[in-house]
C-alpha cells in the first residue's frame, strides 16, 4: 500500500490540494490507485484497501472500485469507500439510493466527487460527468476516446497518481496480468482463462472500462494489452513498446504414424 500526501501537484489541477493516494493492486489489467480527501487518510490504519470489479448483472459492464475492510473481521465485513465516506461524513444511505461517482472515476472518493441519486437515475460511465442543472440530473460525455483526449491527460486522477514514485518491478513486469504457465524452454504453453474477464484501457490516463466482454481493441504483438480505441493505443505505444513482446505459441511436436 502507498499513500502519499502532497501539496507539490503536477499541474493546477492539484495545486494547493492534499490528497491521500492508496495503492489497491491490480484489476482489470491495470494496476489501480484510490484518491482520498486529506482528512480521510487515517482510514487506512483502520481498513485494509484492495481493487473490486463490480459487474453489472443487467449487462452494464464492470466498474472497479476502492473496497475496505477491517483485516480482524475480514473481507465480508467490508464496505465499498465511497459508501463508507458518505455514511461517516453525510449520514446514512436511505433505500432506493446510492452513492455515485461524478466524473465517472470510480476510485476517486474525495467527497466533492460523490453523490446521492436515486437508483433509477443513469449512472456515469467512464468518461462522463454528472452535471446538476436545477432539479435534473444528467451525464455529459467527457473523454469518451477519440482524438481529442486531452482531459484523460489532465484529469485530477492522472495528475495525482503521477506523483508516485516509478514501481521498478511495475514497470518491467506492468503487462502480466494473468498467470501462465511454461515449459522448460521458457515457453508459454497455457494462459489463465480470461474468457469472463473485464478489462480497462490499458492507457494509464484513461479509465474507460469495456461494457461488454472482449469490447476493446487487442494489441496484434503481444495479445495482452487492451485498448477502447486507437487514440488510446497510439498515445501507449511509446511506453508499451518498452515491454510488448510477440506472444509466443507453443511448439507442438507431431509424431510419426506408427507403423
Amino acid at each position: 500500500m502507498k499513500i502519499v500526501a502532497s501539496s507539490n501537484g503536477a499541474t493546477s489541477q492539484v495545486s494547493g490540494l492534499k490528497l491521500g493516494i492508496v495503492r489497491l493492486g491490480r484489476a482489470a489489467g491495470k494496476v489501480k490507485y484510490a484518491l482520498l480527501d486529506e482528512r480521510d487518510i487515517g482510514l487506512v490504519q483502520e481498513y485494509a484497501f484492495e481493487a473490486r470489479v463490480d459487474v453489472d448483472r443487467n449487462g452494464g459492464g464492470a466498474r472497479i472500485f476502492a473496497y475496505a475492510y477491517d483485516v480482524a473481521r475480514g473481507r465480508a465485513s467490508g464496505a465499498y469507500v465511497h459508501q463508507l465516506l458518505w455514511e461517516k461524513h453525510c449520514g446514512g444511505i436511505a433505500p432506493g439510493f446510492q452513492v455515485i461517482h461524478r466524473n465517472g472515476v470510480t476510485v476517486d472518493n474525495r467527497l466533492e466527487n460523490l453523490s446521492l441519486v436515486p437508483k433509477v437515475a443513469r449512472l456515469p460511465s467512464s468518461g462522463q460527468q454528472i452535471v446538476h442543472r436545477s432539479s435534473t440530473t444528467s451525464t455529459t460525455n467527457n473523454h469518451i476516446c477519440d482524438d481529442s483526449g486531452h482531459t484523460r491527460e489532465h484529469s485530477l486522477y492522472w495528475a495525482a497518481i503521477q506523483q508516485l514514485p516509478a514501481d521498478p518491478g511495475e514497470e518491467q513486469y506492468g503487462d502480466l496480468g494473468v498467470t501462465r504457465y511454461y515449459n522448460v524452454n521458457g515457453e508459454v504453453i497455457d494462459d489463465e482463462d480470461d474468457t469472463f474477464c473485464y478489462y480497462e484501457c490499458h492507457y494509464p490516463p484513461c479509465t474507460n472500462m469495456e461494457r461488454e466482454l472482449r469490447e476493446f481493441s487487442i494489441c496484434g504483438r503481444c495479445q495482452e494489452a487492451r485498448y477502447c480505441g486507437t487514440y488510446c493505443q497510439q498515445k501507449d505505444w511509446s511506453v508499451h513498446k518498452k515491454s510488448c513482446r510477440e506472444r509466443k505459441r507453443p511448439y507442438v511436436v507431431e509424431r510419426p504414424p506408427e507403423r
